[in-house]
Order: structure tokens, then sequence, then C-alpha cells
């Protein structure tokens, strides 16, 4: 997301536990967990984060985490630093750098604890709160800075960073088997295949026989009833995980299809 659409350092505060479901990333994101526990899941593999932990997320991948604060009491916190296509790549022009081709790497990697980290995410402290320092000049400064420590620290971060290219296009099948609890939308799940929304259609329907929306919702509810008879879980903790929004709209869905409530199987 460009960084007029959002701002370029943004800290995180919850008092109690918050499931948020899916988020799509647009930007790469530097960020420092300052207290409380953060999970994390790309679709293949669980992440978390405790307090003192870096992390840096790809741009253009699906995710789904779960913010808690620390046990006993207190605040979760975190500090993020988006890292936009615009500002890397004026970046990439007055340092040099020339633009990488395309390499598939993890979509969230924990960075080692480095001094220059921590000092860092100190100094953003003034950017916290109410009378937060929002001068955008300001915070460009600190976002190129954050990217100088990257490359220091982390120099085969060069060729995430300053790879400008969209995603190509893949497999289909393979992606939406993979994806496919993601709540997000048909235009996203278009454009990390490789596809305008109207190709991705025609493609999907090609290979499934069915519109995506259609698939979606049969799929979604085929694993919640597996998670549901086979794991022994309850509606509640299901229907986020396959892609539901909503808990009324997934138990009359889910009883529409099979014909009994989710309590009932």
């Amino acid at each position: 997301m460009a960084s007029n659409e959002r701002p370029m350092i943004s800290y995180s505060c919850y008092y109690s536990r918050s499931r948020e479901g899916e988020q799509f990333v647009p930007e790469h994101v530097f960020s420092y967990q300052i207290s409380g526990k953060f999970t994390v899941s790309d679709g293949e593999r669980i992440n978390v984060f405790n307090e003192g932990d870096f992390r840096f997320f790809r741009r253009n991948n699906l995710i789904k985490y779960i913010k808690e604060p620390p046990v006993g009491g207190g605040e979760f916190k975190s500090v993020s630093v988006y890292l936009d296509q615009e500002t890397l790549r004026n970046f990439s022009m007055q340092q040099g750098y020339k633009p990488s081709a395309h390499r598939q790497t993890d979509a969230i990697v924990k960075l080692k604890p480095h001094v220059l980290y921590k000092s860092f995410m100190d100094s953003l402290a003034p950017y916290q709160g109410e009378g937060a320092e929002n001068n955008p000049q300001l915070q460009q400064l600190k976002v190129n800075e954050a990217i100088l420590i990257l490359l220091q620290t982390q120099p085969q971060l060069a060729d995430i960073l300053f790879d400008f290219s969209d995603p190509g296009k893949i497999d289909l099948e393979s992606f939406m088997e993979k994806n496919f609890h993601f709540n997000v939308q048909m235009k996203r799940f278009a454009y990390l295949t490789g596809r305008s929304l109207a190709t991705f259609k025609r493609d999907f329907e090609k290979i499934f026989n069915t519109s995506p929306g259609q698939w979606l919702l049969h799929r979604r509810l085929q694993e919640a009833f597996y998670q549901i008879k086979e794991k022994g879980r309850s509606a509640s903790e299901v229907y986020m995980d396959v892609g539901f929004e909503d808990l009324s709209h997934f138990s009359f869905a889910f009883k529409n299809k099979f014909g009994l409530s989710p309590s009932k199987i």
C-alpha cells in the first residue's frame, strides 16, 4: 500500500486477545514485538513472535494472525515500518541498486536480534499515540533508515526489497487448494496468481467447472465439516479458520449444505 494510504510507521496496541482473521500484505513490513505474543500463519507454517522479536513480512502474501497480551495482564504492543514500493524505487535509484529478478522466499522471516534493530525501533517512540510526530518527511527519513539497516544486517534482502515485479502466472489449482481458507477479495486471488480478474474467473471455471464463489463456499464447508467431525472442534473455533467472517453466516451455510447445524455433527 502506498505511503499516502497508510502511516509509514504504525503502532498496534491491544489489552484483550484479538483474532484478526485474514490480511493481504501489499508491502514489505519491518516489525518489532514490544510486548505480548503475535502468532501468524502464511498457510504453510505458523510463526510465533514474543517480546523482543523482530520480523520481516514479504509483500504480496496472505496471512492470518492472533494478537495476545502478556500472560497475567498488560498490553500487546508492536511497531511496524511499511517499506512501500515508491520509497524502495527511489532508494534503489539513489543508492545504485538494480531491480532484482523475482526470487521465491518465505513470506515471513524471523530476524535475529541486532543492536541496530533495537536502537532503531526505540527511536520510533515519538511516532506513537496522541500527539505523535506525523511529519511525512521525518517518517520518510525513518523508513529510509530502516532500509539501510536491513541491507547492512541482511544483505540478501536486497533481492526481495528491489524486486518490483508483479506475481507471475502460477498453477491455479494448487494455489487455491493452499489458500482457500483466506477470506480476501477475489481480485486478490487473481492478482496473486498472476491474472486479471476476468482471466482468473475464466481459468477457474475451466479447471473446477464452477465459479470461484461456489467452489470457495463448498471447499470451506468441506474443511469445516472435517475439522468438526474428525478433530472435535467447535463451530466458533473453526469458522474463521476456514474463511468465514461471521459465525451466524457460517452456521446457516453449514446447515444448508449438510442438513444439520454444526453442533449436531
